[in-house]
């Protein structure tokens, strides 16, 4: 998987399908030669050189370094920006060795005059042909070393004319909106700069030349960041026709003082390419996550079918209550009950409690056991709405620990939904956050935990921190969560941790090494969804995906939606319900257990399959998605219709990934197809009305 040609100084790391080729070039500098398409022999691949001398251009736009320092005459986005002892603000880093073991590639660079070294890892993820990479900065000498900017790397592309970007964008609550444009020549940045993910943008992009790859077809670069925090990546494009795209920590309101003898691990930056189209990209993000990143204890077990009390109760929780739903839940086939906000500390509205996680004993005297008890009883799990990071200024912890939030001293303390931001910087604060969660864990059986993060950060002062060390908070933080969920996961490993931030709001690679699955967004409008979830499905899995079916008139556009709509919409990820189950009527409750049955029944498909996107709810009045099973045997297919006018007839669904060569039986259709008849001619669904769904099985036949 990885090559070495000791004579051109060439190094080439192979994936199934695909390669990442790098050399050193005659400056010295480690430079991208290929990326691309694999090739049959190590010669086939070129030297590192310099693409062409041209006036005024001595540096970056013409030779691709991999990690470049700022410094001498190179004018691109650096890796690395660092200020020296001596105010030297000039970095020059060469190459000096490198090692390969157990798949992993690593380059050690280091300064032409000071103690500082970069280690660069790649690793191949060979069956997903991705390439995962990092870097270690360490400071080797006796003096601080202080770092600007330090991204994870560059990844460049063949030096084409013109290429499309596309990402994902969005608002609470609308995440995970898809977005395309061509890039100008000149400098995109996708980035956050809230301490979070962020709603509004993702760390993820995909490129293909001239924009003409589809669903189906064309050449696919893509990459994504696996960062919780303030992230950048950027795309620089000039009329030397590079594409230069570099990722990682964001370099706003950003230092970081490297102590000797210490070290800074950027973020992984994951790199692929594809030549048959944003689904297979997709696809192998998809079971990269599925495989390798997601926490090993839960990574095969299949997501439990949920109810969430929120939207039933808000804030009014109490035992008998919660019982009651949960007896509606249970019949109906629910596998793990949720309780949410409103059962800690003075916790009757979002203005107090948050903070105090002790039971809130006037709503249940006997603590949260006879509660747990009887959904366990039930044949249920149980779970819990926490929100760790968060404080109300009426709250016990805060007027103990008033320092324990980001503020500067001179500055009012700016509340959002009536809570200030604990300042995870502090070690003190870690050990509080990871004993009240390891506390409840340890005294009651929670099998799930929704850990909630409902605002972003302000004022992010730390005033007991030394100066040169004010702004590492940004980095801090997000290595603060990971640090506690970690933690969590090493004491109670069968807990399954939900990232929930506002809706999606922290959504991304980083977070997923640590927590199962990911709330998408507060918005349950099933339409919306269809939108919502297309777009999150170019860059995540299925099976982290948490939807809910909520009430018949959703409340973000009043827009009036059957239950068999809504419950096939959240069927496609973890299928939650999250409506009052007290309203519902006997009809609804009976239609409600079998579709809950249905999705038992296709669970392992979706969740574990490989996903298809068929027809787009963009661009389409019929939307469909479909799933299949890793062995070809099984799959189901979804479709959606918007409306439909004058009589139209639909679009056929043209079936993907299924072996052309066998025989299937399509639900609804009385003769059996080949895989390739449902290729390229495809099936018809039975649709009209507005709002209209339906699920179809399929199974190979003998």
């Amino acid at each position: 998987m990885i090559r070495h040609d000791a004579l051109r100084d060439i190094w080439v790391l192979e994936g199934d399908h695909i390669s990442y080729a790098l050399g050193l070039s005659e400056q010295g500098t480690l430079n991208h030669i290929y990326f691309g398409e694999k090739l049959p022999r190590l010669s086939d691949y070129p030297e590192a050189a310099k693409i062409s001398e041209y006036p005024y251009t001595l540096g970056s736009e013409l030779s691709e370094e991999e990690y470049m320092g700022w410094g001498k005459a190179k004018f691109t986005e650096p890796s690395l920006k660092v200020t020296f002892h001596d105010h030297v603000r000039d970095l020059n880093l060469t190459f000096v060795d490198f090692e390969i073991w157990d798949n992993i590639l690593l380059f050690i660079l280091k300064d032409s005059h000071y103690p500082l070294e970069v280690r660069l890892y790649y690793k191949v993820i060979a069956d997903c042909d991705l390439i995962e990479r990092y870097a270690e900065i360490r400071n080797l000498g006796k003096t601080n070393i202080g770092l600007e900017q330090a991204l994870t790397g560059s990844m460049y592309l063949p030096r084409e004319r013109d290429y499309r970007l596309t990402y994902l964008t969005g608002k609470w609550p609308a995440e995970t909106q898809l977005d395309r444009v061509m890039l100008p020549d000149t400098k995109v940045v996708l980035e956050s700069r809230r301490g979070t993910t962020s709603h509004y943008a993702n760390p993820f992009f995909m490129l293909d030349q001239g924009g003409k790859a589809d669903e189906h077809q064309g050449e696919v670069f893509f990459g994504a960041l696996a960062f919780s925090g303030n992230w950048k990546m950027v795309f620089e494009k000039d009329r030397f026709n590079m594409l230069k795209v570099s990722a990682g920590v964001n370099d706003f309101d950003f230092a970081w003082n490297l102590k000797p003898q210490e070290s800074f691990h950027t973020p992984k930056y994951i790199v692929g390419y594809v030549n048959s189209g944003f689904g297979e990209a997709s696809r192998n993000l998809h079971k990269y996550q599925r495989n390798y990143v997601l926490p090993e204890e839960n990574r095969g077990k299949l997501r439990k079918v949920l109810y969430n009390s929120w939207e039933a109760t808000s804030f009014d929780v109490n035992e008998e209550q919660q019982i009651k739903l949960a007896e509606i839940a249970s019949k109906m086939g629910v596998e793990l009950f949720v309780m949410d906000d409103g059962w800690f500390g003075a916790r009757n509205s979002d203005q107090a409690g948050l903070g105090d996680w002790v039971v809130n004993s006037d709503k249940f005297p006997n603590g949260l056991h006879g509660l747990i008890r009887k959904v366990n009883d039930l044949g249920m799990a149980f779970g819990l709405w926490i929100e760790p990071e968060m404080v109300n200024p009426d709250s016990d912890l805060y007027r103990s620990h008033p320092d324990w939030v980001y503020h500067f001293p001179t500055r009012d303390r700016t509340p959002i939904r009536n809570q200030l931001v604990l300042n995870l910087a502090r070690a003190d604060v870690r050990e509080f956050i990871y004993n009240a969660m390891d506390r409840l864990l340890s005294e009651h059986p929670i099998a799930f935990i929704k850990w909630d993060m409902n605002r972003n950060l302000s004022e992010p002062g730390y005033p007991s921190a030394a100066p040169e060390e004010q702004k590492e908070i940004w980095v801090r933080h997000a290595q603060g969560v990971y640090e506690i969920a970690e933690k969590l996961k090493r004491k109670h490993p069968s807990v399954i941790l939900q990232s929930c931030s506002g809706g999606g709001g922290r959504v991304d690679m980083g977070i997923l090494q640590y927590f199962d699955q990911v709330w998408t967004s507060d918005n349950n409008d099933a339409f919306d969804r269809l939108r919502i979830q297309e777009g999150f499905s170019y860059a995540y899995c299925a099976k982290i995906m948490e939807s809910w079916v909520t009430d018949e008139v959703n409340w973000v556009n009043r827009r009036k939606l059957s239950l068999a709509y809504r419950f096939h919409c959240a069927m496609m990820g973890n299928l939650g319900i999250g409506d009052n189950l007290l309203k519902w009527s006997d009809d609804e409750n009976q239609e409600a257990k079998e579709l809950i049955h249905l999705y038992k029944e296709i669970r392992s498909i979706i969740q574990q399959g490989h996903q298809y996107r068929l027809l787009s709810v963009r661009e389409s009045k019929l939307a469909s998605v479909m799933y299949v099973s890793e062995s070809q045997d099984e799959a189901v297919v979804f479709a959606f219709l918007h409306s439909n006018n004058f009589a139209d007839e639909l679009p056929r669904i043209r079936l993907q990934g299924l072996d052309e060569q066998s025989v299937y039986q399509v639900e609804g259709i009385e003769s059996p197809l080949s895989g390739k008849a449902l290729l390229k001619i495809g099936i018809k669904v039975d649709l009209k009305g507005d709002f209209q769904s339906a699920i179809l099985r399929i199974h190979k036949v003998d």
